[in-house]
């Protein structure tokens, strides 16, 4: 396996240290790539998503505006909090990282135990089926209901091809997310083109915006379901941190990094949404919604907690060596934010899909105890591991090798 690594020159995503210490990943992300890895993140397919969602739930369209410029700007308060968690804890693997240094491994363990078996791969399989309905589509020219299974396979294919990407080389997944980010904001253009164009022949729009702000929501419970729709868009604003060894020059780069991606894509979201506003004769909710909604509740409780470590660290740590230091009102703002948004939904428009979500939370406690706090782990899980290490060419990273 070492071998490997140090015949690929760059490609593999470990390599040894110098010295020929042990194992780390190798920083192969520059500051572009990692405003590419943001910025591709963040725009996807749920800003062809959520705009219907988010302007069903909050009522009017003004206000729907001001939804998307707030969620715009909790992603950036959101991404300067964690910018200084990652220069005081310079981990890949984002919350797991933080919240395991701080809170310990039951709280860790929660957080990637409901992200890979829940949320992640649901965010996944809608995104994924978005695309394939977007690629199927012009073959089916005035079909109403594509073909499921059609659909299905093409979200399979491009799952596929992604996961062979980023397991054969870091590089080329690097080179992919740039190409699609470039690709992604050219169409979030071109759509913002379309809207100035309808805009520009009248046909009474302007004066629609007279009554931008008519029918707006005021019960807390639906005002927290629109920014569950909105911030499902923006998400991706923290992935950056989940790749904290592979970056060049990391202290220098993160903050930059989220300082010119996440205002880009904050101002694109506003001209699309604008454009949408224009547009849409349809208010029905499309089906992220249910990804959206378990996104939210547990991304929140996530992000609300992490931001608790950073709060911790201010307390408990205050002469740590600090290279970025974010305003403390910052911090606090987000935690007050995280609260509204897990607890308003719940208390004022209860779903099943809170209980559900809630309950395999908890499900989480037991297999902790079982699997990692007891060690009961069949023999055949070992080998397992084992065989796919040797099959992916992958290996754990060696911490304070001497």
């Amino acid at each position: 396996m070492e071998r490997r690594q140090e015949r690929d020159g760059g490609e593999g995503v470990a390599g040894r240290e110098p010295g020929g210490r042990g194992l780390r990943l190798r920083r192969e992300i520059g500051l572009w790539s990692a405003v590419s890895l943001t910025a591709g993140c963040m725009v996807g397919s749920g800003i062809f998503m959520s705009p219907q969602g988010v302007l069903v739930y909050i009522g009017s369209p003004g206000a729907s505006l001001v939804v998307w410029a707030a969620c715009g700007l909790l992603a950036m308060m959101g991404a300067l909090c964690y910018a200084e968690l990652g220069a005081l804890v310079p981990k890949s693997g984002g919350e797991y990282a933080y919240i395991l240094q701080i809170f310990g491994s039951l709280p860790a363990f929660l957080v990637i135990y409901t992200f890979v078996l829940l949320v992640r791969p649901a965010a996944i399989a809608a995104i994924s089926l978005s695309f394939a309905e977007y690629a199927v589509a012009p073959f089916y020219p005035g079909c109403s209901s594509l073909p499921q299974a059609v659909l299905k396979g093409v979200a399979a294919i491009c799952i596929l091809s992604l996961m062979l990407v980023n397991c054969r080389s870091s590089r080329l997944a690097t080179m992919l997310t740039n190409v699609c980010t470039v690709a992604k904001v050219f169409s979030l253009l071109v759509i913002v083109g379309g809207g100035a164009v309808v805009l520009g022949q009248g046909r009474g729009y302007t004066e629609a915006f007279l009554f931008a702000f008519h029918n707006t929501t005021q019960q807390p419970g639906r005002i927290g379901m629109a920014f569950y729709q909105g911030l499902w868009s923006f998400d991706g604003w923290n992935n950056v941190n989940y790749v904290m060894e592979e970056l060049k020059n990391p202290k220098q780069n993160l903050v930059w990094a989220l300082l010119i991606a996440i205002p880009l894509v904050t101002s694109l979201y506003l001209l699309v949404n604008i454009s949408y506003l224009l547009v849409l004769s349809s208010n029905e909710i499309l089906s992220s919604n249910a990804v959206a909604v378990s996104w939210g509740f547990l991304g929140w409780i996530t992000y609300g907690t992490t931001i608790g470590c950073l709060l911790y660290l201010r307390i408990k740590n205050k002469n740590l060596p600090r290279p970025y230091k974010v305003p403390t009102v910052i911090p606090v703002i987000m935690l007050l934010a995280s609260f509204y948004l897990v607890l308003a939904p719940i208390i004022e428009h209860p779903q099943t899909e809170f209980l559900y979500i809630f309950l395999f939370l908890l499900s989480g406690i037991p297999v902790y105890f079982l699997l990692v706090y007891f060690r009961c782990q069949p023999k055949w899980s070992q080998m397992a591991t084992l065989y796919l290490q040797l099959l992916l060419e992958v290996a754990p990273t060696i911490k304070n090798v001497d």
